[in-house]
């Protein structure tokens, strides 16, 4: 099937069982039965099949959603072309799904001579933050700032979450993918007042 097929296909599902949401975890939960024909392996049409199941299971997850309360905000630059755009807030009930962890829990080190005696003097070490991160969406390592830094990782994201300390508030309306450039530019701002300081000082 096209993709201009699909397009075409009616915004309104039915299904003998009505399916089940988690809208919190953008979950849809579909216990009608399947005929296992239309999904062997030996089927000719069973890619077409599973993606036209996906398809009406997702669309349903998209009605559901915008049913949701909506916010929308004024005129906006967003994304790294700066063109305007606008930017509808949808907020997500609690997730009611409690999701399994990827990896099971960590066996506790036993504390070394240190760590007892720092215990019972009540020594806190000092934490170093390096330049690196872990990404869990990526499973991968990735700087903080610069080149691909996780600083940056909001830019080009088509969804994002709003900052909950920002819900209230007049930065509620603004597109956290602005803010967040905002942020950086006035970060490396203060950089360079503070060098220009520090040479002062110097000489």
């Amino acid at each position: 099937m096209s993709v201009e097929e699909y397009s075409q296909r009616p915004v309104k599902v039915e299904k003998d069982i009505p399916v089940t949401y988690d809208l919190g975890n953008l979950s849809v939960f579909d216990s009608n039965v399947l005929d296992k024909n239309d999904f062997d392996s030996s089927n000719g049409k069973r890619e077409e099949n599973i993606k036209a199941l996906t398809r009406d299971n997702v669309q349903l997850l998209i009605n559901q959603i915008l049913s949701l309360p909506m916010k929308t905000t004024t005129e906006a630059t967003g994304g790294t072309s700066g063109q305007g755009a606008m930017m509808t807030l949808i907020k997500l009930p609690e997730p009611s799904t409690e999701l399994p962890r990827e990896k099971p829990l960590p066996k506790p080190k036993a504390p070394t001579r240190w760590e007892k005696f720092a215990a019972r003097k009540g020594i806190r070490s000092k934490e170093r933050s390096g330049k690196m991160v872990y990404d869990e969406a990526t499973g991968k390592w990735a700087p903080k700032w610069g080149y691909q830094g996780m600083n940056k990782k909001l830019d080009d994201q088509w969804l994002v979450e709003v900052n909950e300390d920002h819900i209230g508030t007049e930065k509620e309306l603004i597109d956290p993918r602005s803010l967040n450039r905002a942020d950086r530019k006035n970060l490396i701002k203060k950089n360079e007042r503070q060098q220009k300081k520090n040479l002062q000082h110097s000489k």
